[in-house]
């Protein structure tokens, strides 16, 4: 793999992960109602771990040239986005780093898929790959195209997971002895995944009603 190309997309790629965003919404709004927030950006990396999978596997391609099943998976994930922000605001006066009763394995789990599926079904994330990745992948190089891109993809999974841990470590130690700070966080993030799942949705529906 062409060295060059390669540290262009690691600056490239961290910059997208440190852009806040509904991950760093995500991660931050179950590290404050969860003991941990490690299944969550386990989650969120899963999710890109997927998209390597399918960009690997040529899917990735195949499915952003059929704008009718792009379209789908667009209002997929505006619809669990603004579920899952829903779901955050209606818990954002009891945000705390305190543990909550029942099952911790089932919850972290529960976590982990929540992640998965805010990574993972988000449209922008698929687009993100095809767009980006091909464009740091060398034809020349020793390595087969495959390959380059799935070290690619991984590359960006592991500053995303970097990324997002300090994010939620940060947050923890700023929040830690200001419960009120805490709620207003988690307050902002459910409005983060609300808004960014109205802005998918008017942009699949946007065309619809002008063409109506």
């Amino acid at each position: 793999m062409n060295p060059e190309l390669f540290l262009a997309f690691v600056l490239v790629a961290a910059a997208l992960a440190c852009t806040p965003g509904v991950d760093w919404a995500y991660s931050i709004a179950a590290g404050l109602r969860q003991r941990s927030f490690v299944p969550a950006v386990a989650g969120l990396c899963g999710g890109y771990v997927l998209h390597t999978v399918l960009l690997v596997a040529g899917l990735a391609a195949l499915l952003t040239g059929m704008p009718g099943v792009l379209g789908w998976i667009t209002l997929a994930g505006a619809a669990y986005l603004m579920w899952l922000g829903i779901s955050t605001l209606r818990s954002w006066r009891g945000a705390s780093f305190t543990a909550r009763a029942g099952s911790e394995g089932s919850t972290r789990l529960r976590t982990f898929l929540q992640g998965m599926g805010t990574s993972g079904i988000n449209p922008k994330g698929l687009l993100f790959y095809v767009a980006l990745v091909p464009q740091f992948v060398s034809a020349d190089a020793s390595l087969p195209v495959p390959v380059q891109s799935g070290l690619l993809g991984m590359t960006f999974v592991l500053l995303a997971g970097l990324v997002y841990t300090a994010v939620a470590l940060l947050s923890r130690t700023l929040l830690q002895s200001r419960p009120g700070a805490a709620r207003v966080v988690t307050l902002a993030s459910g409005l983060i995944m609300v808004a960014l799942g109205a802005v998918l949705l008017g942009e699949q529906l946007l065309p619809v009603l002008e063409a109506a």
